[in-house]
């Protein structure tokens, strides 16, 4: 319960999904902070589960603004942040994933800002605001290791992100501020409502299950408990690397 006592965090993208789940084991594990995110329903309804040690800031993330008023909002109400998770993106809306033959440059434009772009400036935004040995955590992905069908480009930017982590860890050592990814494999959030139709979900969610080597999918709690671990002094040495939480999904192959 205490192993973020008094910590100040940051979750981009903390309204729903893998990013509650993220801010609900921060929760627990002692920290106050900031959820950020573009839905306000969806914002008001998780700072209303999660209580009045934490703020919910509107914002988008692929601008600058936003980002800038997130942090200055958080430091001003809580004088300093200890943690960020750099956890927003995913699915565009409105926006299909496909293979290159159907991409335009418009929808990859749409997903490396998301997914790539938004992150790099999310923690430039943030620097100011930061505590000297403060964690950042990307939230990168297991598509990032292995390709599946339509998911290029978004694995690309998740490859990338894991490469971020590296080069702004050495930027910051001066600062003693740690960045390390966490990749997720397959978790059952609501995403899954905005790739697949409703009546495949299921059948594709046993997919993920079979190839899944733990036997199930992951759960934002899950995710959550790895991020608290990165965030506290636990990891103290571990810098600029990626933990794989994704129930074996990456490195161990289901030979049948």
């Amino acid at each position: 319960m205490s192993k973020l006592k008094n910590k100040v965090i940051v979750v981009t993208g903390g309204n729903s999904g893998i990013g509650f789940g993220i801010a609900e084991a921060f929760k627990n594990a002692g920290a106050v902070g900031t959820i950020t995110g573009r839905n306000e329903t969806t914002l008001n309804n998780a700072v209303d589960t999660l209580g009045t040690d934490f703020m919910a800031v509107k914002g988008d993330v692929t601008n600058n603004t936003d980002l800038e008023n997130i942090f200055k909002k958080t430091f001003d109400k809580f004088g300093k942040i200890d943690a960020l998770v750099v956890n927003a993106g995913g699915v565009v809306d409105g926006v299909p994933l496909g293979i290159i033959s159907d991409v335009t440059e418009a929808n990859y434009d749409s997903y490396m800002n998301l997914n790539l772009k938004s992150a790099y400036f999310t923690v430039q935004k943030a620097l100011p605001y930061l505590n000297d040995g403060a964690s950042i955590i990307l939230i990168g992905s297991s598509a990032a290791h292995r390709a599946a069908p339509g998911m290029t480009i978004y694995g690309a930017a998740k490859a990338a992100i894991i490469s971020l982590a590296k080069g702004l860890s050495l930027d910051l050592l001066p600062r003693k501020i740690r960045v390390n990814t966490l990749s997720p494999g397959s978790i059952d959030t609501p995403v899954f409502e905005k790739l697949v139709p409703q009546e495949q979900l299921e059948q594709v969610k046993q997919i993920w299950i079979d190839i899944t080597p733990v036997g199930r999918q992951g759960l934002p709690s899950d995710i959550g408990n790895a991020a608290v671990f990165l965030a506290s002094d636990d990891s103290a040495f571990i810098v600029g690397t990626e933990i794989l939480s994704d129930g074996g999904l990456t490195n161990i192959s289901l030979m049948k």
